[in-house]
């Protein structure tokens, strides 16, 4: 897969959960990022949940 593609961020939140797209390479595992639900940590990056979709998923948890 190349960054063309881009990648997913699987975001837990209170109602469940949510999946973003993006642009480019995946942040790393222990990566804080910033998004409207504020600083969030990548707990992992595995395959994407969605069947057939070759992107990789970064999981999302508050940072606390």
């Amino acid at each position: 897969m190349t960054s063309e593609n881009g990648y997913l961020l699987f975001v837990s939140k209170p109602t469940g959960y949510e999946l973003r797209e993006r642009d480019g390479e995946p942040p790393a595992v222990g990566e804080v990022v910033e998004e409207e639900d504020g600083r969030l940590r990548v707990s992992k990056i595995a395959s994407s949940p969605l069947p057939g979709d070759e992107r990789r998923c970064a999981y999302l948890q508050p940072v606390n």
